[in-house]
């Protein structure tokens, strides 16, 4: 899962950006709405989590400018103004989900998976091929209900392969689903990783494989 940050404060920001990646998410962070708009146009985004008070305005004034795009990306107000009127406002305002600050972090955590699970978003909670299922909402592969614990980057290629099951996935976006713009990526750092979610995939005999167009992108199918 992919998510932008929208917000100014720099040490909370580091913080969420910290603890969402230990629970296998993307996060970009974006300091104001000029830069929120920027990233916006730049890359896609399961959730976005919005602070109001930011330098340039409301960060409720974002919300017609990304459905005026045509993007619906679920998007969690995430502040100090936490008055019923405030609330009541954010969400007349276009805003999915809405919470005060301070905030606890399991219910934070709860409410993007839940916003993830929307329609919009995913079509299913479990995405099965071959013997190789994967829970959308929890993040978890198994292979005929035996866990398969992986690393971080490779649970996130396979997320993206497994929502788009079938199909070319193509490497922008496999690049989008896994490095935030803030990593320092090397020109064969997403091959390594698909090299090793293969071999992973083959030894535990998930009945899957990946296939690729060099410099194109990568489709998982079941064997044969």
């Amino acid at each position: 899962m992919r998510v932008l940050l929208v917000e100014d404060e720099r040490e909370l920001a580091e913080a969420l950006k910290t603890v969402l990646a230990r629970h296998r998410m993307i996060v970009d962070h974006a300091p104001d709405l000029a830069e929120a708009i920027f990233v916006l146009n730049d890359a896609v985004y399961d959730v976005v989590i919005l602070d109001r008070r930011l330098p340039d305005g409301d960060g409720l004034s974002l919300i017609p400018v990304i459905r005026s795009s045509g993007n619906n990306v679920p998007v969690l107000v995430l502040t100090a103004l936490d008055d019923l009127a405030d609330r009541v406002t954010g969400l007349d305002g276009g805003a999915d989900d809405y919470i005060g600050k301070p905030f606890a972090l399991e219910e934070l955590l709860a409410r993007i998976r839940a916003l993830s699970r929307r329609p919009a978003a995913v079509q299913f909670d479990v995405v099965t091929v071959g013997r190789l299922s994967f829970d959308l909402a929890h993040r978890e592969a198994s292979i005929a209900g035996t866990p398969l614990n992986m690393p971080r980057r490779e649970l996130l290629v396979l997320e993206a392969l497994m929502r788009r099951m079938g199909r070319m996935v193509l490497r922008t976006v496999l690049m989008e689903s896994v490095f935030s713009l803030d990593d320092e990526i090397q020109s064969n750092a997403l091959d390594t990783h698909i090299s090793r979610l293969r071999r992973k995939l083959l030894d535990a005999d998930a009945g899957v494989t990946i296939n690729g167009i060099r410099g194109v992108g990568y489709l998982l199918r079941e064997t044969q």
